[in-house]
């Protein structure tokens, strides 16, 4: 019965996350007060092996329990030290709260840590909020165009934090997480946005280029994910009582093209326009994908 493995999957992941959670907020609260840098990224990483070791007994339990079905394509990094100590851009199309623990079971150990960008409220939400600051999470604070035509001395700060986000990992691995339509898809939302695309909202462009221009270069590789739910999504309580049996996910690695390099987003229109056309025609790419992953009988590779 679904509730019956909802139970059971709730109890297991409470515990999980009680056996990895208490040493990580109790380590973090001792790179609160640590005054030295060398000292703090040895602790981050001491951070990153347990909350790597969190999300693998998560996916464990996925893999026991939910009956979901992980139907892996495209080119997937095999878990090599080349493929863990780069620095890459990871993008994908957003369907369900469902897709993030999908990205981790098929990333953890195979790239770095992925690191999503969060609001800047979700630093005060207990336990986690301390945790995601240690693993150096980066919180945003972004501002609606009313509060910028009330307030116009706001404007450019949330660039400004993003380049301080983005400047601590110049020096070490990571894998920085966007979803690039910055929100779930709805019907509703699809209708809203007037959508050119039949299973997609638009793509945002804005943050892709400020955490470019952040890195300095640094980014090598752009990781693209297309998330398909052949038979149907859900959130995750859903995919507790097995009720998400299959999700397709599509990878394609590829260096950062050159024309998205060196650019001014915010100021230079050639280039914000360049950038965009690049974006838009992956998406239309992304959008074919997706029909095509749908109109395969169900069951077939």
């Amino acid at each position: 019965m679904s509730w019956v493995r909802i139970m059971i999957a709730s109890v297991l992941l409470g515990m999980n996350t009680l056996v990895h959670g208490l040493p990580l907020v109790l380590l973090a609260l001792v790179k609160v007060v640590l005054p030295w840098t060398g000292a703090r990224r040895r602790l981050t990483a001491i951070l990153t092996r347990l909350a790597e070791s969190w999300i693998g007994v998560n996916d464990w339990m996925i893999d026991r329990l939910s009956g979901m079905r992980i139907r892996i394509e495209g080119e997937l990094p095999e878990g090599s030290p080349a493929d863990r100590s780069g620095h890459y851009l990871v993008l994908a199309n957003h369907q369900s709260w469902v897709d993030i623990p999908v990205l981790q079971r098929v990333f953890n150990r195979r790239l770095p840590l992925l690191r999503f960008f969060l609001k800047s409220q979700l630093i005060w939400v207990p336990m986690l909020g301390l945790t995601w600051w240690a693993l150096d999470f980066p919180f945003m604070k972004r501002y609606s165009k009313e509060t910028l035509a009330r307030k116009p001395q706001l404007a450019g700060r949330d660039i400004e934090a993003t380049r301080r986000a983005c400047r601590k990992f110049l020096d070490r691995p990571v894998a920085i997480m966007n979803f690039v339509e910055g929100t779930r898809l709805t019907e509703a939302k699809q209708k809203a946005q007037r959508s050119p695309h039949d299973h997609l909202l638009r793509p945002r462009a804005g943050g892709i280029a400020f955490v470019l221009d952040a890195m300095q270069d640094a980014i090598e590789t752009i990781v693209d994910v297309t998330l398909v739910y052949p038979r149907g999504t859900g959130e995750l309580g859903a995919l507790m009582a097995g009720r998400i049996p299959e999700v397709v996910v599509h990878v394609h690695a590829f260096p950062v093209p050159e024309a998205l390099r060196g650019g001014d987003y915010q100021h230079d229109e050639e280039f914000r326009a360049r950038f965009q056309v690049w974006l838009n025609t992956l998406w239309e790419e992304k959008d074919a994908r997706i029909a095509a992953v749908l109109q395969r009988p169900h069951g077939s590779s």
